[in-house]
């Protein structure tokens, strides 16, 4: 079985999303796993690893999410396996999947020494397993430089067949002609350069009312509505009007229930959604209005300071119903990723 680990020197550099892209360009049966669980979700009183369970829906894989991972917490499996039971136990689950001639994808944790103590980082999971090790890269230019000194300096001596692939990189061309030179100066294999793509860092009011168990009272219709600016209401609607960020499209305001003024004048097609704090509800009128020309309405028990730091912190993971975001990814992989030097 031809094996391919994603990893990533640091947190959130796009290692799921690389994957999806990736395979949506190979067109072709897959296997996965995540043996170390990092993004948990409960469900049907089950823990499920968030990228594990993402994989499976988007591209209908035969295993169970919760069959793609070993672990989750570091307490229980630092117990439950030492270096060969670690072992074995991988070789077990890459047995399982079946056909040899089909490609495995592994992804490791959220960054490269995640998993270490209990045998599970990166770069223990290419020495049991074997196969080409592909390592995520994103940030500023500085920080790429750093990710990529750090790969040669460390990754290199262990005489693991490795690559890079950076991500998210503001200025496609500038990079190309004034940075990408110094890193391959460096020895290090670049499988690609992706540009950064402002459509992939937003996410639906359905999104958000999962992540913050949002109540949804109005405008369930349009809950794939794709949120490009934050809007916290804390004027007057008459000011509010005033204000350049009130009158962009797509926008989500947070505000408290009890701001009949803001939330009629939020009721218009550029709206996305509205987020109503402390749990107070507003008169069935507005919410009426809401769900006739779709949009959504969720309340929350929190104020609206710690509604709009919770929006803020939350990382716009990809979900299974984002078509347009998947395309987009499939577009950006295949037109700036070596994918022949990958599936070769």
């Amino acid at each position: 079985m031809k094996t391919v680990v994603i990893g990533s020197v640091s947190e959130n550099a796009g290692k799921t999303s690389f994957i999806v892209g990736l395979n949506k360009v190979i067109n072709q049966k897959f296997c996965y796993l995540k043996p170390f669980g990092d993004r948990l979700i409960y469900r049907k009183k089950r823990l499920w690893d968030y990228d594990s369970a993402l994989i499976t829906s988007i591209f209908g894989l035969e295993q169970s999410s919760d069959e793609m991972t070993i672990g989750f917490e570091h307490s229980k499996l630092r117990y439950m396996y030492d270096e060969a039971g670690t072992k074995a136990k991988l070789t077990e689950m890459v047995n399982k999947l079946g056909n040899a001639r089909t490609p495995l994808f592994i992804e490791s944790g959220k960054d490269l020494t995640f998993g270490a103590s209990v045998r599970l980082d990166t770069l223990s999971l290419v020495k049991y397993l074997g196969g080409k090790l592909i390592l995520v890269i994103s940030g500023d230019e500085g920080k790429i430089m750093d990710d990529a000194a750090f790969i040669k300096k460390y990754v290199a001596m262990t005489g693991i067949d490795y690559s890079i692939v950076i991500n998210k990189v503001s200025n496609l061309e500038d990079y190309k002609n004034n940075y990408l030179p110094d890193i391959k100066e460096m020895g290090l294999k670049v499988l690609g350069v992706v540009p950064y793509e402002q459509s992939l860092t937003q996410v639906s009011m359905n999104f958000i009312a999962d992540k913050i168990q949002a109540r949804i009272i109005a405008g369930d219709g349009g809950l794939n509505k794709l949120i490009k600016h934050v809007f916290v209401g804390a004027v007057s609607a008459d000011m509010a009007n005033n204000r350049p960020g009130f009158n962009r499209t797509n926008k989500l305001l947070i505000t408290g229930g009890d701001r009949a003024d803001m939330i009629a004048a939020a009721l218009e097609p550029g709206t996305a959604g509205i987020i109503l704090t402390n749990n107070m509800v507003p008169s069935q009128n507005l919410l009426s209005k809401a769900t006739e020309i779709n949009i959504p309405v969720l309340a929350v028990p929190f104020d609206t300071f710690q509604t709009a730091k919770q929006i803020d912190d939350m990382v716009p993971l990809l979900t299974k119903d984002d078509t347009e975001r998947i395309a987009t990814l499939k577009k950006l992989i295949e037109q700036n990723v070596d994918i022949k030097s990958i599936i070769a």
